[in-house]
């Protein structure tokens, strides 16, 4: 675990991204049958380098191994351009959504070559993608990172009211899964990886939204936003009513659940809490993070023989099904670019955050 004294073995300087040239032949075949979606992901990278923006955030070590912690940026380099970012990835082990983050980016930079409306769209935003946020972790096939630190309970900030046993976060040790850390240390090399991407090039924006993608609650996808920590509704409610009609209204035959977290459970360290408070000290205007937590259970049902593979009860098993999970979310990603663009569309007045806040209250709280 990283304290504030020393900079630990775990993480090394942000390193330039050719270094993956550097890996023997054998490390190569190891990552290849470990974690295929980092060769992937360099790969789209070598390919479209005249449109991707890559940044080797940091490089974590973990054995006698080394792992790039990659942000990928498309579009407006203005800085006062809107901004939306996705993450995958945060626990290793929900593989799918980083595949479906690849798989989305893969569709985006083909279109790029001919589409016209998508290419005058980006000019008008910036796209930051993290998909692979826990190298170590999807290396390991583990939910934790390499110091068996959970890194969506890793976030200096508790929860006001009781968590699920173990599952809201502990501090008992790396021995026992949703381990948070040490109370007093940093956050963990992969969060504060994200913390400066966030700072560098999602706050000060006029308009930023977060989706970050999941897997493994119940047997529908969700859309969830904060707060995990506390059941009180967050400060920006009324936006997130608002995108909720709006996705509602343009999509109407949609599947997912749009609700904030809280109303499943409490969490103690939840990221997107520790951000949107960030983003609130240094007067960020919208910041609206969410998270996609798709239903892994439907694929165990389906399937139960998952039962028996820890991976198979995060993660598509059968070939048809990851297939059809890889472009079940297109449309939702593709609206999330749409809505950060317009945003000036479709935001509450004054007038209308009123009615919103009333409408949040007879929906969730």
């Amino acid at each position: 675990m990283t304290n504030l004294n020393h900079t630990p073995p775990y993480i090394a300087a942000p390193t330039d991204i050719d270094s993956s040239s550097l890996r023997s032949a054998e490390l190569r075949k190891e990552f290849k049958q470990k974690i295929p979606e980092l060769l992937q992901l360099e790969r789209l990278m070598r390919e479209h380098s005249n449109l991707l923006r890559a940044n080797c955030e940091a490089t974590l070590h973990y054995e006698d191994k080394d792992f790039p912690l990659y942000s990928l940026t498309l579009g407006s380099r203005a800085s006062n351009a809107p901004t939306m970012l996705f993450t995958g990835g945060i626990h290793g082990i929900e593989r799918i959504g980083s595949q479906v983050l690849i798989a989305w980016l893969q569709t985006l930079v083909e279109r790029l070559q001919w589409d016209t409306g998508l290419q005058q769209q980006l000019q008008q935003l910036q796209l930051v993608i993290m998909p692979i946020m826990n190298p170590v972790g999807m290396y390991l096939n583990q939910r934790a990172n390499g110091n068996g630190v959970d890194l969506n309970r890793n976030a200096p900030i508790d929860a006001e009211g009781r968590v699920p046993l173990l599952g809201g976060g502990h501090r008992l040790g790396p021995f026992l899964p949703w381990y948070r850390g040490r109370k007093r240390g940093q956050m963990e090399a992969e969060n504060i990886a994200l913390e400066h991407v966030i700072q560098r090039q999602v706050f000060n924006r006029p308009f930023a939204a977060v989706l970050d993608l999941h897997s493994g609650l119940g047997m529908q996808d969700r859309l969830w936003f904060p707060h995990a920590y506390r059941k009180k509704a967050i400060g920006n409610i009324a936006e997130y009513v608002a995108m909720k009609m709006l996705w509602e209204r343009s999509y109407p035959n949609h599947t997912y659940l749009f609700e904030p977290q809280s109303i499943h459970y409490l969490s103690h360290g939840d990221l997107w809490d520790y951000f949107y408070y960030q983003s609130r000290a240094q007067n960020q205007p919208h910041f609206l993070p969410l998270t996609l937590e798709m239903g892994s259970w439907l694929w165990v049902k389906k399937s139960p023989r998952q039962l028996f593979n820890m991976a198979g009860l995060f993660n598509p098993q059968i070939q048809h099904r990851h297939t059809r999970v890889l472009r079940r979310h297109i449309v939702l990603l593709d609206f999330m670019l749409a809505a950060t663009l317009n945003h000036h569309n479709w935001l509450p007045d004054e007038k209308q955050t009123g009615i919103l806040n009333q409408m949040a209250k007879s929906l969730w709280f």
